[in-house]
């Protein structure tokens, strides 16, 4: 089957690739196994240099690769741009801190010299997703070529020219043949990927099912994984905030990236005393939030999904939510059947069993709870099967660290939008993953930990 970039705006094919045949797929496997016989003993400084000059590449060029972004998933143009600027950012980041994260470390023991070596594995293949299709390749990217390792890229099928585009990234910047490769297959193809020999391991981003499907495979063959999967972040509302203020950040958090995000803001715990006020505030926000042409209106605040199905899929969520008893407090949804874009929703009255507390919403529907206290507002907040991210806010700052501690999730954020950050692990917990991203622990995921013993001869 052909793979398509399809305007989700429009609704119409701009261009169509033919997926790569079996032995295509060989022939790139064999150029990575190559590459990284030779890559692994170059120097940090060697590799500095060339990740420095990959996130130059995106940096002075950030309009061109934005526009990719844009065209194929509906990301609004400045949001996408400054996707491309955090993967820049991410790169240089790297370019400075790998060598001192994968350095020897020395641990005293009886012997003459005892220490850790951190060594590349090989080739590591990552299944990425569309909604940030640059971003969660380079987050990936960056620490794994500069460790010594070689990238493989199935990117989801509706972004091929985001996965040409980020090959492209590293071949401008001198990065050896077969160092960094998109493959453009359909899904079908990854489980032989992972079976080859030559793939040493497998990271993902992706569903919950996607990412049961890869472990289980990856298990079978003994090869390490790192998976962040789906997210139903708590945006946890104290009896003392600012109401109008954290109303207007609510409506932000929800929206990122269309709602397409798996550490935006989807449920939203309310202190009883200030719920009611919170939620008129917090719709208004809502309906103020402009949508239109992602190429062409630079001052929209979200776009059309990605796809019609995935519209047609929140609908079908919303409408199966409000048959179980959840309230629509702002009716928002989709225009059009046969369209991508879906407007700002809030679901209220919502209880165990009902699908707006069980399943993940990929889109810009809030799910509203009330909470009696900061202790209810905690366990609503854990009463769910996803742990990756999640925000307390309040004017007592000591208090919002110590609910911090008590909320299953890889990182709470107090008084502050989730986001990622190079210097800070990303990943989750319970059904949202596990391993770490960025960080000197994003970096040491993908190498062997390897102990090195010393001794005297005549020992």
């Amino acid at each position: 089957m052909p793979i398509q970039t399809l305007n989700p705006y429009t609704n119409t094919v701009e261009k169509t690739f033919e997926p790569a045949s079996a032995q295509e797929i060989e022939t790139t496997l064999h150029h990575a196994d190559n590459a990284f016989k030779a890559w692994r003993t170059t120097s940090f400084a060697h590799r500095a240099a060339l990740m420095q000059r990959a996130g130059d590449e995106l940096a002075g060029n950030q309009d061109h690769y934005a526009r990719i972004i844009s065209l194929e998933m509906g990301k609004p143009l400045n949001q996408s741009r400054g996707e491309i600027n955090k993967c820049a950012l991410v790169c240089h980041y790297y370019a400075q801190h790998a060598e001192e994260f994968l350095q020897d470390e020395d641990i005293q023991t009886s012997a003459l010299r005892s220490f850790i070596s951190y060594e590349p594995m090989g080739t590591i293949l990552a299944v990425m997703p569309w909604n940030f299709p640059f971003w969660q390749v380079f987050r990936f990217a960056a620490p794994a070529l500069m460790a010594g390792n070689v990238g493989l890229l199935k990117h989801a099928s509706n972004v091929p020219q985001c996965a040409l585009a980020i090959q492209e990234v590293f071949e401008k910047a001198g990065f050896p043949k077969g160092c960094f490769q998109s493959l453009l297959i359909g899904s079908r193809e990854v489980e032989q990927l992972i079976k080859d020999e030559r793939v040493k391991a497998v990271t993902l981003t992706g569903s919950e099912g996607a990412g049961a499907n890869v472990a289980s495979v990856a298990g079978a063959q003994i090869k390490k994984t790192v998976l962040e999967l789906g997210g139903s972040d708590a945006f946890i509302v104290l009896a003392d905030a600012d109401v109008e203020a954290v109303a207007q950040k609510a409506a932000s958090a929800r929206l990122i990236n269309t709602g397409q995000s798996c550490i935006a803001a989807k449920r939203f715990i309310l202190e009883k005393p200030i719920a009611e006020a919170f939620l008129a505030a917090f719709s208004k926000n809502m309906q103020e939030k402009r949508t239109g042409n992602p190429l062409e209106d630079e001052d929209i605040d979200y776009g059309p999904l990605a796809r019609v199905d995935l519209a047609q899929e929140l609908t079908e969520q919303v409408e199966r939510s409000v048959a179980a008893g959840a309230k629509l407090y702002l009716k928002g949804g989709q225009p059009d059947p046969d369209s991508a874009l879906f407007h700002p929703a809030i679901l209220t009255d919502i209880i165990p069993g009902n699908p707006a507390y069980e399943e993940e919403f990929f889109g810009p529907v809030a799910l509203v709870f009330i909470a009696e206290d900061a202790d209810d507002a905690v366990r609503i907040a854990n009463d769910s099967p996803f742990g990756l991210g999640g925000s307390i806010w309040t004017r007592d700052i000591q208090r919002g660290q110590e609910l911090a501690r008590q909320v299953e999730s890889g990182a709470v954020f107090v008084n502050a939008i989730v986001a990622s950050d190079p210097a800070l692990p990303f990943g989750g917990m319970k059904k949202s993953g596990y391993g770490r991203e960025l960080s000197y622990l994003g970096i040491r995921e993908f190498v062997n930990q390897k102990t090195i013993w010393v001794s005297n001869p005549q020992e």
